[in-house]
């Protein structure tokens, strides 16, 4: 999982996720994705470890059963 704070766009999340955009902003309006950050007016970006740590988080779960 990343140390960084890097930065994603909502293209990149994506990409990593395998999600589309509307899901994931449907996600986080339920809570179960994390939020993004609003860098200036016309701008977000999610940080990437956040990012990592949800797609392991739903790996763990599957691996639980």
């Amino acid at each position: 999982m990343p140390t960084t704070d890097t930065l994603l766009t909502i293209e990149e999340v994506a990409v990593r996720t395998r999600l589309s955009k509307p899901t994931i902003y449907k996600l986080i309006r339920q809570g179960a994705f994390p939020q993004q950050l609003r860098l200036c007016a016309n701008k977000v970006a999610w940080l990437e470890r956040e990012v990592a740590g949800w797609i392991a988080t739903r790996a763990e779960a599957r691996a639980a059963g």
